[in-house]
């Protein structure tokens, strides 16, 4: 089978983790809870295909189609394939999760434009909330809360408490590179801590394997290495491109999408510079600075 073939992960009689690897740029995870007769989807897909494929695994694990779908944030491989889903389905998100999905529009079409990203119109969250809410599938409780800015300015953790079970979205990229150019350094930290408190066992990340909460510690050690190599930087004049060129990966290096490191010293050096978290920074800039630390042009877009 190819290496980017979706598979579902039964975590819980009524719980579901869609995994689409390996987990690099386009590939995100999603997840359903369902009772067998109303379904809570996290997440949909980045491309009509893959947002086909997701509806399809949901009908295979013998459930009905979602009455609710949650976005983690507001990415569009999170969220292109919302349009599948309704008017069947509401969609929930944070208001910033609104917000940001209403500005950035089709920005992985711009990014990548030869990736058949098929019929996805944008469909906004239709509800949203400022800090937490309960949603309930059948006799499960999902407990959706704000972190505050972390990964964007609108992330929404989904927290299963009876089953141990937490959907980070993207605040924990499982094997690859974390990415916080739309966010925050100091926030992606808190939300680290938010995500131990939960005490869950299980941790279905944005992207990558189903994992544990050892998946934190990793997150916050590569956060540690990343504040002090822009403290360097920046105390020496250096520009975020200069910074992440002259930088030693070290363990880090195994992880994918290594040029992620610029955009998330140019977040670094912002909050340095006294900016607000999540101020917006310069897409072309950082996205063209990725680029050239990828050898002059941004990895493939594998939806």
């Amino acid at each position: 089978m190819p290496a980017t073939d979706p598979y579902l992960v039964r975590l819980a009689p009524e719980v579901h983790a869609y995994v689409q690897p390996d987990g690099g740029w386009c590939l995100n995870n999603a997840g359903f809870v369902s009772d067998g007769e109303t379904t809570l989807l996290i997440d949909t897909a980045a491309t009509e295909r893959r947002a086909v494929l997701l509806r399809e695994a949901i009908l295979t694990a013998g459930v009905p189609l979602p009455r609710t779908v949650v976005n983690t944030h507001h990415h569009g491989d999170h969220t292109y394939g919302n349009g599948l889903f309704v008017p069947e389905a509401t969609v929930i998100g944070h208001d910033a999760c609104r917000e940001e999905q209403s500005a950035a529009g089709h920005e992985l079409r711009v990014a990548w434009p030869g990736t058949d990203f098929g019929a996805i119109p944008i469909t906004l969250p239709t509800v949203t909330y400022h800090e937490r809410l309960t949603l309930h599938v059948g006799g499960t409780e999902a407990r959706v809360f704000h972190p505050g800015v972390a990964h964007s300015r609108g992330d929404s953790i989904v927290h299963l408490p009876e089953r141990g079970i937490v959907f980070t979205g993207d605040l924990v990229f499982q094997g690859g590179t974390p990415f916080l150019a739309m966010g925050s350094l100091r926030g992606s930290l808190r939300a680290l801590e938010l995500l131990r408190s939960l005490d869950a066992s299980v941790v279905v990340p944005g992207h990558g394997p189903v994992t544990d909460p050892s998946a934190f510690d990793a997150t916050e050690e590569y956060l540690r290495y990343v504040t002090d190599l822009a403290l360097e930087g920046h105390g020496k004049g250096l520009s975020p491109l200069e910074t992440a060129r002259s930088a030693d990966l070290g363990r880090f290096a195994a992880l994918r999408e290594s040029e992620r490191l610029v955009g998330n010293l140019h977040r670094a050096y912002a909050e340095l510079d006294g900016l607000p978290e999540g101020s917006p920074l310069d897409p072309v800039t950082v996205f063209a600075e990725m680029a050239a630390m990828n050898g002059g042009a941004l990895p493939a877009c594998h939806a």
